[in-house]
């Protein structure tokens, strides 16, 4: 009697089938060549559209807009931030007369990031709700792209980089900053702008330095390079985000410093023999020039405006324009440092890991919109709770596998070390102001680190090429499912990012820790 004919293959046959089908697809080069145009283009294109449908929503001005719309238009019209009277928000959203007088306004932010704005409201005029936030949302769309190709350039893969890239196209807090004329989202754009131009430096300037002849007649020094345009490029881009908002200079700082360590690690591994010296003291000094000369020039352009007109606050303290400047920028780094009023939404830096807080950005009621007596329109600025805390938790794992490459004394790669140092630079500095008044929404700068060390982490979770194949397998599975709920749970949100009506209790499901009312 012969035996029975399988209806299925045996597991074994399957998973090697599934891995020559899943090797032949990856290896093509057709399919490769079409997925290296596609990807980024497919995430760029779902970011636009979260960002940029029903963007003028609601036709008002929500949360801190009160302050940049209003002064983004003042620059427009004066060339810098007036004094605005009685009755102004209404009258934005009216076209009343706008009650904006000549006289120059004690303004803390530096003025680029309103400067973007008011190109927007150019085009669609001063009462156009979505012209005010056309360029925070353009620009968030555009900084998904960047951690689309920061991720790729870290880890060399079309996957990891598209899985950045999805996460925070999906992400919460990403969305509301790119729907909402507040800063934080451009200051995002130009930080990111600015690491990857560090990037691109470094794998122009690693090879020539690593190339040095050990050999050498002076096998102590290596070479001291100059043509570096990716870090005056770099430079300009950094500058731009401290001419948005002042925390910009600690990603200035922290990527200059990145530099020089991976100038360093270069020249040891060329052999130079006084390579921290080389480093820090020959090519330190050119590299900072190149950095954070054009970072300054940058800045002070930004200033243009306050520079050519005779009203701005402070303007004529001093017969010397720069010395004027000086003055009023003491004046903003007083307001700074002493900024303790109490605010509702307000989350020192601490709890932003464990997400406490969420900002509340803006809150109506349209009870006929949902079909039901008792709405809710909300635009709340919390994260997809699992891209956070995943984020978190992948974070971590970094550092561990930073402080373990130290102690074996082992390479540590970018795709490690990057991420890290992005993050550093945008929370670490947080905690040392207890006392300020600061917001969750800060973190919105933080996101794209903590997405690509996701991405980084995720990879790890589904294995390598050279792994058994049912590693790979279940790894890949694992990452896939985590993936789907990350879609769900956007999903999920979403109403709440976009100030859509929805149900009281549909809103209530969504309250998952006290503080996120």
């Amino acid at each position: 009697m012969t035996a029975p004919v399988p209806l299925l293959p045996a597991p074994e046959e399957r998973l090697t089938r599934y891995g020559q089908l899943r090797d032949r697809v990856l290896l093509d080069p057709d399919w490769r060549r079409s997925v290296r145009w596609l990807a980024p283009l497919v995430v760029t294109a779902i970011a636009a559209v979260l960002r940029l449908i029903n963007i003028g929503h609601p036709h008002q001005l929500a949360f801190d807009e009160t302050y940049y719309v209003k002064d983004a238009w003042s620059l427009w019209t004066l060339g810098y931030e007036g004094t605005w009277g009685e009755g102004a928000n209404d009258a934005f959203v009216t076209l009343q007369q706008l009650p904006l007088s000549e006289q120059g306004s004690f303004i803390v932010h530096p003025p680029l990031g309103k400067w973007l704005i008011a190109l927007g409201m150019a085009i669609g005029g001063p009462d156009n709700s979505a012209g005010w936030r056309l360029a925070t949302a353009l620009l968030g769309t555009a900084s998904v792209l960047l951690v689309y190709l920061i991720a790729r350039l870290l880890s060399g893969s079309i996957v990891v980089a598209t899985v950045a890239g999805t996460l925070i196209a999906l992400d919460g807090l990403s969305i509301v900053l790119s729907r909402i004329a507040l800063l934080d989202g451009i200051l995002t754009f130009f930080v990111l702008l600015g690491v990857l131009f560090v990037l691109l430096d470094r794998r122009r300037t690693i090879p020539l330095l690593e190339r040095a002849d050990p050999d050498a007649p002076d096998p102590f020094w290596g070479p001291i390079l100059w043509r570096r345009p990716w870090l005056i490029a770099a430079g300009l881009a950094l500058g731009a985000a401290c001419a948005v908002k002042w925390s910009g200079l600690y990603v200035l700082a922290a990527f200059g410093l990145y530099v020089v360590v991976t100038d360093a690690l270069a020249r040891r591994r060329a052999g130079v023999v006084l390579w921290p010296s080389d480093a820090a003291f020959r090519q330190g000094p050119v590299s900072f020039l190149l950095l954070v000369f054009p970072a300054l020039a940058v800045y002070l352009i930004s200033w243009t405006g306050w520079f050519v007109t005779a009203g701005g606050y402070d303007r004529q303290s001093d017969a010397n324009p720069l010395v004027a400047l000086w003055k009023y920028h003491q004046s903003m780094l007083g307001f700074h440092v002493g900024l303790n009023r109490g605010h509702p939404y307000a989350s020192p830096a601490w709890e932003w890991t464990f997400l406490l807080r969420p900002t509340a950005v803006w809150v109506g009621t349209d009870p006929a919109s949902c079909g039901v007596d008792h709405c809710m329109a909300v635009i709340s600025a919390v994260p997809n709770p699992l891209i956070w805390y995943a984020g978190v938790a992948a974070a971590v794992f970094l550092l561990f596998l930073l402080v373990r490459g130290w102690i074996r004394r082992q390479p540590v790669g970018p795709e490690i070390s990057v991420p890290l140092v992005g993050l550093a630079a945008t929370y670490i500095p947080w905690l040392l102001f207890p006392e300020r008044t600061i917001f969750q929404f800060y973190t919105v700068v933080m996101v794209p680190f903590l997405v690509i060390a996701l991405a980084m982490t995720l990879r790890v979770i589904a294995g390598r090429r050279e792994d058994p194949l049912y590693r790979r397998q279940s790894g890949e599975r694992t990452v896939i499912i985590f993936l789907a709920f990350v879609v769900l749970v956007s999903a999920f949100f979403y109403p709440l990012w976009a100030g859509i009506s929805v149900p009281y209790e549909f809103w209530r499901l969504h309250n998952w820790l006290p503080g996120w009312v």
